[in-house]
């Protein structure tokens, strides 16, 4: 699911404080927001912020110094003509930035038109910068999984697998062991651009972990500050399995490493069989060990089988 609805309200107060801006001209237009296929068709926040360009319709325009001084020429009837072309933009939001004056025909042609137009003292490039990534993660596309999320050597890994295989409690001893929880049981997963998903804890959950015969426990209370993370990127999915399952539906030794599809991104996976006596938390470890290892280039399945290739070649060479 993909948000389509960002006012120009909800916009302004955002980002009172951190872009330090005024609201000037368009005041009744609090409701004005983007256009929805604009947003849909939008493949990250770049595509819906920037500077004022007349090809690029449906985005905020911010208008920096030398808008500014375009906008302000000495030809009456050539700044008339080009405020004018604004309004065909649609713009939800005008932006004068870098502490510029505001044009006084670009702030009637926004009283007139009912466009919401905010005056920063920052910098042009700065307003695009934090626009472009709150306009990113608002609008990105998002959907929950079931899970336990975690920072294990500052990788985001979530803990999946069937009701019943102790993933709370392979989470609850992983904490023990010095890594961080991100979130428990329902984790809010955000493609955050083309290559990366961002999981967060939903604020009802925010540093809690339920495990089952002992209850609710807030793991910031009881850990510290430092065993509870905000969010992480995900990068590897660690799916538990029971044996049936490991027998039946996946190879013991993979050839190729395995990839999940999480919002059209795929995510490294590697699947443990859960059997008891073993120690699953040091499993985990170093499956993500392992794939640390894969992400710097370093494949060992490959290695062995270049090492194998090479012992059965130096049998078959014949003596001389």
């Amino acid at each position: 699911m993909k948000p389509t609805v960002v006012s120009a309200d909800v916009l302004f107060e955002d980002h009172r404080d951190s872009l330090k801006w005024q609201w000037v001209a368009g005041l009744g237009a609090s409701e004005r927001r983007f256009d929805e296929i604009a947003i849909r068709q939008a493949r990250s926040g770049a595509d819906l912020v920037g500077y004022l360009n007349y090809i690029h319709p449906y985005r905020v325009q911010v208008l920096g110094e030398r808008e500014v001084r375009y906008l302000s020429s000495d030809s009456v009837e050539d700044n008339l003509r080009r405020v004018a072309r604004i309004v065909t933009l649609e713009p939800p939001v005008l932006v004068v930035a870098d502490g510029q004056p505001v044009p006084e025909a670009v702030r009637a042609m926004c009283e007139r038109a009912q466009i919401p137009m905010f005056a920063s003292p920052e910098a042009a490039a700065f307003v695009i910068d934090v626009m472009r990534a709150y306009l990113s993660r608002h609008f990105a596309e998002r959907e929950s999984m079931h899970g336990v999320f975690m920072d294990i050597l500052g990788m985001g890994v979530m803990i999946t697998g069937e009701s019943g295989l102790g993933k709370s409690e392979l989470g609850l001893e992983l904490i023990s062991r010095g890594h961080g929880l991100v979130a428990d049981d329902a984790v809010d997963l955000y493609r955050i651009n083309q290559t990366s998903i961002e999981g967060r804890c939903p604020e009802l959950l925010q540093n809690l972990l339920e495990v089952r015969g002992i209850g609710l426990l807030d793991i910031k209370a009881i850990f510290g500050e430092t065993a509870v993370r905000r969010k992480m990127r995900l990068q590897l999915i660690v799916h538990l399995v029971r044996k049936e399952t490991m027998e039946r539906d996946y190879e013991r030794l993979p050839h190729e490493p395995l990839y999940q599809d999480v919002l059209g991104v795929p995510v490294r996976k590697a699947v443990i069989q859960v059997v008891a006596g073993r120690n699953i938390a040091v499993l985990v470890e170093a499956a993500v060990r392992n794939t640390i290892l894969q992400l710097r280039g370093i494949d060992t399945y490959r290695e062995f089988v270049d090492r194998h290739r090479a012992a059965m070649q130096a049998e078959n060479t014949p003596l001389r």
